[in-house]
């Protein structure tokens, strides 16, 4: 525990006492708090990347060992000013197997088995900014969605579950020309038990990340993102608390935005350490919004 803190103190003290400017639509990747600002109406955004993940724990399943997501996949659409819709998932995950527990459900890998793969679990998302940012006061939006069963939890990766999510999220800019942008998110998830007949666990989410923009090519971006189990205990299994920091860039270069960061977990449930390398491609306007 003593390694984690100092990597989190680390972190945050690097992105928050950095100075820079941040353009003013959205940025998202390599960071999982959803910033306040929408997209311009018309266009798509388009996230691709690669996750490496080490120590990745599946209570469920009782499967433990070393993660690889590929093709972890973001679509923005921005409907209108004030409203986006986004679709989020991973094509597929990848486990090579270090160690089998006890697993909670049947699955379908065969004694000896070093590995598995399967489809992730894809969100669908609709955000929406409520208020603009003042020069006293944040910006303000809401978001919501629903997690879809696309996963085969036979596979020991996935638990195939309907969940909902809906988080406030809150945005400020700081410095010159709003140099430095942070933004933070609180909200709750409905997340069904997938060990208990009729049940759920309502966990806290939250986000807190920062933004800082070198120049016109470098942005450094960080965060503390997870959730937390409101119930006694651990909670059921599939929902417990994790939670996971993120130290990485942004670098801008042939009209595309290529991502890199470091992850370390937070909780005993979460991965161990990790990196992310991934790309975003903003469009031009494919479509006129209806007025």
């Amino acid at each position: 525990m003593p390694s984690t803190y100092k990597f989190l103190r680390s972190s945050l003290a690097i992105v928050f006492l950095l100075a820079g400017s941040v353009v003013a639509s959205a940025q998202q990747r390599p960071l999982l708090t959803e910033d306040v600002d929408i997209i311009p109406p018309g266009t798509m955004r388009i996230e691709a990347g690669i996750d490496f993940l080490q120590g990745a724990k599946f209570p469920v399943s009782g499967l433990t060992g070393d993660l690889t997501r590929v093709g972890v996949i973001g679509i923005n659409i921005g409907m209108a000013p004030n409203v986006e819709f986004q679709i989020e998932g991973v094509a597929q995950n990848v486990l090579s197997i270090n160690s089998r527990g006890t697993s909670a459900i049947p699955l379908s890998l065969a004694p000896g088995t070093n590995s598995t793969n399967d489809t992730g679990d894809f969100i669908l998302w609709a955000k929406f900014k409520l208020r603009s940012e003042t020069k006293n006061g944040p910006a303000l939006g809401f978001r919501f969605g629903v997690g879809l069963p696309n996963s085969n939890q036979g596979r020991g990766i996935g638990i195939n579950q309907t969940n909902a999510y809906g988080s406030v999220l809150v945005g400020k800019k700081f410095g010159r020309n709003g140099r430095f942008n942070t933004f933070g998110n609180l909200g709750i998830a409905i997340l069904t038990a997938p060990t208990q007949l009729f049940s759920q666990n309502d966990v806290l989410t939250y986000g807190a990340a920062g933004i800082f923009r070198v120049n016109k090519q470098f942005s450094i971006a960080g965060e503390v993102n997870g959730r937390a189990n409101t119930r006694p205990g651990g909670g059921p299994k599939g929902t417990e608390s994790q939670s996971e920091a993120r130290l990485g860039m942004q670098v801008r270069a042939s009209g595309l935005r290529f991502d890199f960061a470091a992850i370390k977990g937070l909780t005993s449930l979460t991965h161990n350490s990790g990196v992310t390398v991934g790309v975003t491609y903003d469009t031009p306007a494919i479509f006129s919004p209806a007025k």
